[in-house]
């Protein structure tokens, strides 16, 4: 999310998360060869039946999400020695998202330990997984969106190793052709309001029908056709699920909706920031312009300083959100979530390797005149500005060709 102002965070997270690597089965500590790591802590955490190890592997999705965010840095302009040295890495995070699936055909979780997380997404909550009647969904879990990272991992850790002249991952292209095949038939469920991609499949892979936030993080992986795109982003803009300040994580509609419920209808600036950036990623600029203008809104509450939630109240029914009591101010994915949010607005993709910075001739002129200064690109600088109009100009002092083009999204299969 970060990108945009250099790519030296990414990398050195990156290498911290890769020294940390699985490399052996252990139950306790939910570690597995190739799994990135959930969360690292100097002692074990216990609290309300929680036992955490100090290094605790509970998390499917970190592994995708490291090969998606070494590909996006990398087309930032990360230099290639580093981005070469963390390919080993990588091809261990593919043979694990491969493995991973083998039983069930979905990257899924189970907490085998019986004291860890009970869900493994980033919605981490104990009743985060649930129905639209709201039973919670047991374990095993398949989200929705993780499929979605493992799309995208599958296919930008492929074009990483390729560009390097590494040796492919064999079956790897196989095997995400056939999770896309097999994506749609399997989550997309229907309801009085039309079709949706469910949160997840339960145990007994049965769609866990709720609408929830999740479906957004779908939005730019490639796992979505445009058409399949088109109904996502008209979900995400009802005003069940736009709150006006925000992306809710799940439906007002629910019965088991309540505003300051932890991942059952509050808002979090990251999630409504990767939603925004799918949206501009598939070409829907102002549904991205209308969830970053609700981040805009929040963060005036907030004195500018985004909490890591906030209450899913109602534009309509109030001026400014209820603060979560307990939430982190500040935490490091809502301070970031503005900067992805505004670079959705722009709609601008920067790609080092291939030599260009694309970007829209225009964009939603809902969020009025925007100056974006000071971007690095590699060790360039580039400046964005929007005007009025949503006329969008690009300047850099890079020799990346700058080019206007209006269909640069991602093109579906």
């Amino acid at each position: 999310m970060l990108l945009p102002l250099g790519t030296d965070l990414a990398l050195s997270t990156l290498r911290s998360l890769a020294r940390r690597q699985g490399d052996r089965y252990d139950p306790r500590t939910e570690e597995e060869p190739g799994k990135i790591p959930h969360e690292v802590r100097s002692g074990e955490l216990t609290l309300d039946g929680l036992s955490l190890p100090p290094l605790y592997y509970g998390t499917v999705d970190a592994t995708s999400l490291f090969v998606v965010t070494l590909a996006e840095a990398w087309r930032w302009g990360a230099e290639a020695a580093q981005v070469e040295a963390l390919l080993p890495a990588v091809r261990r995070c593919l043979d694990w998202t491969m493995e991973q699936s083998l039983t069930s055909g979905w990257l899924q979780y189970v907490d085998s330990s019986g004291t860890g997380l009970a869900n493994q997404g980033w919605k981490d909550s104990v009743d985060s997984v649930q129905f639209a009647d709201g039973r919670l969904a047991e374990a095993p879990i398949a989200l929705s969106e993780v499929q979605g990272y493992a799309f995208q991992a599958a296919v930008e850790g492929a074009r990483l190793l390729d560009a390097f002249g590494q040796p492919e991952v064999e079956g790897l292209a196989a095997w995400a052709e056939d999770l896309r095949d097999r994506f749609h038939p399997r989550f997309w469920v229907s309801d009085d309001a039309g079709d949706y991609p469910a949160i997840a499949l339960d145990r007994g892979g049965v769609p866990v029908d709720s609408r929830t936030s999740n479906m957004g993080h779908l939005l730019g992986t490639g796992l979505l056709d445009r058409a399949q795109a088109r109904v996502v982003a008209a979900a995400l803009a009802a005003p069940d699920m736009d709150s006006g300040f925000g992306l809710r994580t799940l439906t007002a509609a629910s019965p088991r909706f309540s505003r300051l419920s932890y991942h059952g209808g509050s808002v979090w600036p990251h999630d409504t920031a990767i939603a925004a950036a799918g949206l501009s990623l598939e070409g829907f600029r102002s549904g991205a312009t209308a969830l970053a203008l609700g981040l805009v809104r929040a963060a005036e509450a907030f004195d500018y300083r985004l909490p890591e939630l906030y209450g899913g109240d109602a534009l309509t029914d109030v001026s400014s959100p209820s603060a979560y009591p307990t939430a982190c101010r500040p935490q490091a994915w809502a301070a970031a979530a503005p900067l992805a949010a505004l670079m959705a607005v722009a709609g601008v993709r920067v790609d080092v390797p291939a030599g260009t910075i694309r970007h829209p001739a225009n964009t939603s002129s809902l969020f009025g005149a925007l100056t974006l200064g000071g971007l690095r690109v590699g060790a360039a600088r580039l400046d964005i500005d929007i005007a009025s109009d949503g006329r969008v100009t690009v300047s850099t002092d890079s020799d990346l060709a700058i080019m206007i083009d209006e269909e640069f999204a991602r093109t579906p299969k």
